[in-house]
């Protein structure tokens, strides 16, 4: 009886008013603003919320309804705070759907926590923890980033590619660190690569030399960090360079983004590294629509942003409402073969060819394609550090 009781309080607490058929569209946009990957969000939640311009100014949305983003905190690394601001997003804004959240912790925490118990549509434009494929999601959460099973091996074959054979590991002390830290490992262990050490680092320390000099003490002359540029793996590449422990470093991700190179105490060019994304003339038509609202940074998941939000958009097209359990289910009709292509800028094509009950496939700027579990499959830049800035030298 208890739990009956617990069950239905919950429910009510939870519980959102039906959506009028009139007025905006009310969407969330979940995303790390504190914290680890700060430098980074603020760019990718203007790319969402480009796409959702996009969508209210063709005046083909729903019949000419608008779409209002409502951003919240979900801080990348505080489960807590993450679920709370979800729960604020569902009750008092009244989303219908939300895009993120960022980090993978806090990305299944939301997801568990209020996600499923309110039947909301989460895609996350960054959320790469392997083990979220297999979340028990009722169909409800999707992602626009490829999975880190698929970074670590890309990663891996651009080391061996490059004649490393024996690599240090430090990684954030998380899913996504942890994760992608296995997957990366056992890739290049495959093709014949060492880990002579692979070392948790937690974030938030004001000194890292401990754990720099056991990386050192392992013997290799490069090092990988899986980690976030605002916090612990910038710290371990400072401590690293100050005490020339390591000058060559493979970074992943969370790692590679506008606000690293500049504030080093030296150079890191010939460093290498991955991010998500290709450079198609899709990807640089989203480039240029980011470059006309003013978003100007390099960083990673500004494409699979804008992707992530045209998605909730069209599927909603697609069902001819804003209703929860109707959006869920035209998700991956709208992201997948057959239907006319739709690129980056195209959202009016396809918000016309969906109200003429027509099929669209949408590739947007990454080349959407999503499985049963809601993953895509993607494409990876391989960067390199010149100087003060990241440039592609190839997609894999």
């Amino acid at each position: 009886m208890k739990t009956l009781l617990l069950l239905a309080t919950t429910a009510y607490l939870f519980a959102v008013p039906a959506l009028a058929q009139e007025g905006p569209v009310k969407i969330g946009i979940l995303l790390g603003f504190t914290g680890p990957v700060e430098s980074l969000m603020p760019d990718v939640a203007a790319s969402a919320e480009v796409a959702f311009a996009e969508a209210s100014e063709s005046g083909l949305f729903l019949g000419g309804r608008t779409i209002e983003p409502l951003r919240a905190d979900s801080t990348c690394v505080d489960a807590g705070a993450a679920t709370t601001a979800a729960e604020r997003l569902i009750t008092a804004d009244e989303v219908v759907a939300i895009v993120g959240a960022d980090c993978s912790g806090v990305t299944a925490a939301a997801v568990n926590n209020v996600g499923v118990p309110n039947g909301i549509v989460m895609i996350s434009p960054s959320a790469t923890a392997p083990s979220l494929t297999d979340i028990e999601d009722n169909g409800l959460f999707f992602r626009t980033v490829p999975s880190d099973d698929r970074q670590g091996q890309i990663l891996a074959e651009i080391t061996k590619d490059r004649g490393i054979d024996t690599v240090a590991v430090s990684y954030t002390n998380n899913d996504y660190g942890k994760g992608l830290s296995d997957s990366f490992a056992a890739a290049f262990e495959a093709l014949g690569g060492e880990i002579v050490i692979a070392a948790a680092h937690e974030d938030g320390k004001p000194d890292y030399a401990a754990e720099v000099g056991a990386l050192a003490a392992a013997g290799a002359d490069h090092l990988a960090l899986f980690g976030y540029l605002d916090q612990g793996g910038k710290g371990i590449l400072e401590v690293a360079l100050d005490t020339g422990a390591f000058y060559s470093f493979i970074l992943a991700d969370g790692m590679v983004g506008d606000a690293l190179l500049p504030g080093l105490p030296d150079d890191i060019s010939g460093s290498f590294g991955t991010l998500p994304g290709s450079e198609t003339e899709s990807s640089n038509a989203f480039e240029e629509l980011a470059a006309a609202a003013g978003i100007t940074g390099g960083g990673p998941f500004r494409g699979e942003a804008y992707d992530a939000a045209a998605l909730i958009v069209l599927a909603m097209q697609a069902a001819g409402s804003a209703d929860r359990d109707a959006l869920q289910a035209r998700i991956i009709d709208v992201a997948n073969a057959p239907g006319e292509p739709i690129h980056p800028g195209e959202l009016a094509k396809g918000l016309q060819i969906l109200a003429d009950g027509g099929d669209i496939d949408y590739h947007g700027a990454t080349n959407i394609e999503l499985t049963d579990a809601g993953d895509t499959i993607g494409a990876y830049r391989e960067v390199e550090a010149d100087g003060t800035d990241f440039v592609t030298v190839k997609v894999r």
